[in-house]
C-alpha cells in the first residue's frame, strides 16, 4: 500500500519571480496548486490593492535604478530600508527594523485576515515562501504549523516577527548564515532548520540519489572543458562525485549559454550585448545562447529585435532561442527544461544562486539589491560564481575561461559545495521527520 504523503499549502506572492520560483519547486506537496496570495479566488479588493501597490513599487524602482544619479539615489533608499546588518560582530540584532513595522502596521488593519480565514477551514502545514505571508497566519492565529522558506543566503529583519521568541514560525535556512542569522535576530534554534533551498525535482532526480542531476553533470563538464586541462587532473575525483565508470565521450547538446533576466526585466542590455558579440559563434553554429524572458512580452520583444538586427532571426529556435510563455507556471516548466542543457547560466545573484548545486557555473551580472551582494558573496566563497567582464568583449575572455577548464572547475565547485536536498528536506520536515534532513557538510561558512 502506498504511503500516504502529508500535503500543505504552498503560498506565494507574484513579485518577481524569486517567492514563486521555490514554491514551484515545492507544488507536489500543495493541496490543488500553488496560492498566490496576491491573487487567489476571492481575495478581498482591499488585499488586491494592497499587493498591488506593493509589487508596481518594487518593479518601479528595479527599472527606474537605471536612470544615473536619480534612479540610484531612489533605490539605494529603498534598500537601506531593508538592509541586511553585517554579520560581524556578533550582536543581539533582534530590534524590529522599519520595513517589519510597516508590515505588521498594515496586516493589523486587516490584511492577509481573509487569506489564512479561508485556510483555517481545514489548518494544514503552511508553506510560506515570502515572510509577509507567515507573519500574517501569525497575526491572524493561523491554526496549522508554518513553515517560512527563505530564498536567498542572508535575509534581513523583516522576515523574524516583533517578539521571535514567542513566535511559532518555522524557519527553513538554505544556508548556514541564514540559520545563524535567525539567531541573531532571536528566533530560537527549535524553529531554525537548515535544509537548502528547494530545488526542482525533474533537475535533480526522484530521490535523493540525484540522477538526473549527475546524468546532465557528466555531459555538461565535457562542453564546459574543450581542451581537456580540468579533466585531466580531476577525472578520478568527478567520476567518484557522479558514480560513474567513465566519462562520456562527448556531450549531447551544443555549449550553451543561457542568461535570465529578473522578473521585472532588469538588465536586458546584457543580452542584447551577448548575442551581438558571440555572434560569429553563433553563426558557425559553435555555441547555443538562451535568453529568459519568462512572461514578460516587453523584454521577448526586445531580445527578439536585437537578434534579428545581428542577421540571426533565421536562427531562431535553434542556436539563439528565446524563452518566453503566457503564464508563469509554463515558464517554470520550460526553464527548467532548458536548464537541463545549459552549461552556463548567466544572471544577476538572484534565487537562482543557488542553482549552482545543480552544477552550474554562474557568471554574475551586478547585483540589484543588498540581498543579491550577498548571494554574489556566497557563489564568489564556494568557487561556483564568477563576476561577468565586460559583456562587450564576452567572446574573449569567455574562450580564455572555456581554454583553461576553469568553468568546468566552478560547475564542480556548485556541485560538490551549495546543499542539493533542500526540497527532499522540507518534505521530511513537513512530515514531521527533522531527523531525516540530509545536509552535506561543506568548506564554506556561509
Amino acid at each position: 500500500m502506498p504511503i500516504k504523503k502529508t500535503k500543505a499549502y504552498v503560498v506565494a506572492v507574484t513579485m518577481g519571480y524569486g517567492h514563486l520560483r521555490p514554491a514551484y519547486n515545492l507544488r507536489h506537496l500543495a493541496v490543488g496548486s500553488v496560492i498566490s496570495a496576491d491573487n487567489y479566488k476571492g481575495i478581498p479588493e482591499n488585499d488586491r490593492k494592497t499587493w498591488e501597490k506593493l509589487r508596481k513599487a518594487y518593479e518601479f524602482v528595479s527599472r527606474f535604478k537605471r536612470i544615473p544619479i536619480i534612479g540610484e539615489g531612489l533605490f539605494e533608499l529603498m534598500d537601506e530600508l531593508q538592509e541586511i546588518a553585517s554579520f560581524y560582530p556578533r550582536r543581539n540584532l533582534a530590534r524590529p527594523i522599519w520595513q517589519l513595522k510597516a508590515t505588521l502596521a498594515t496586516i493589523k488593519k486587516g490584511w492577509g485576515r481573509h487569506l489564512i480565514g479561508e485556510l483555517n477551514r481545514r489548518p494544514l502545514p503552511l508553506i510560506a515562501t515570502f515572510f509577509t505571508v507567515a507573519h500574517m497566519a501569525e497575526y491572524w492565529g493561523y491554526r496549522g504549523p508554518i513553515y517560512c522558506i527563505a530564498t536567498d543566503t542572508d535575509i534581513s529583519r523583516a522576515w523574524v516577527p516583533v517578539n521571535p521568541s514567542q513566535s511559532r514560525i518555522k524557519y527553513c535556512a538554505p544556508t548556514y548564515r541564514v540559520a545563524e542569522r535567525l539567531k541573531l535576530y532571536g528566533v530560537p534554534p527549535r524553529n531554525i532548520f537548515l535544509t537548502g533551498f528547494p530545488l526542482p525535482k525533474e533537475n535533480i532526480g526522484l530521490d535523493t540519489d540525484l540522477t538526473i542531476l549527475q546524468h546532465d553533470l557528466a555531459r555538461r563538464i565535457i562542453n564546459l572543458d574543450p581542451a581537456r586541462r580540468y579533466l585531466k587532473v580531476h577525472s578520478t575525483h568527478i567520476k567518484e562525485r557522479l558514480h560513474l565508470k567513465r566519462l562520456p565521450l562527448q556531450a549531447n547538446h551544443p555549449l550553451t549559454l543561457t542568461f535570465a533576466v529578473g522578473g521585472a526585466g532588469a538588465q536586458r542590455e546584457i543580452g542584447a550585448a551577448i548575442v551581438k558579440n558571440l555572434r560569429q559563434r553563433i553563426i558557425a553554429r559553435q555555441m547555443r545562447v538562451n535568453l529568459i524572458a519568462g512572461i514578460n512580452e516587453e523584454v521577448r520583444d526586445y531580445f527578439t529585435s536585437h537578434i534579428e538586427k545581428q542577421g540571426l532571426g533565421s536562427a531562431l529556435d535553434t542556436a539563439v532561442r528565446v524563452l518566453f510563455t503566457k503564464t508563469k507556471e509554463e515558464y517554470f516548466v520550460e526553464f527548467n527544461k532548458w536548464l537541463r542543457t545549459t552549461d552556463i547560466l548567466w544572471t544577476k545573484p538572484s534565487e537562482l544562486s543557488f542553482y549552482t548545486a545543480l552544477g552550474l557555473p554562474i557568471i554574475i551580472a551586478p547585483p540589484i539589491g543588498s540581498q543579491e551582494e550577498y548571494n554574489r558573496a556566497w557563489l564568489l566563497t564556494l568557487d561556483a560564481g564568477v563576476p561577468q567582464e565586460d559583456p562587450d568583449f564576452v567572446s574573449e575572455w569567455l574562450s580564455d575561461w572555456l581554454r583553461s577548464g576553469f568553468l568546468a572547475k566552478a560547475a564542480m565547485s556548485g556541485y560538490r559545495e551549495a546543499f542539493k536536498f533542500g526540497t527532499f528536506n522540507i518534505e521530511r520536515l513537513v512530515e514531521n521527520k527533522p531527523e531525516e534532513i540530509k545536509i552535506v557538510q561543506t568548506v564554506s561558512p556561509y
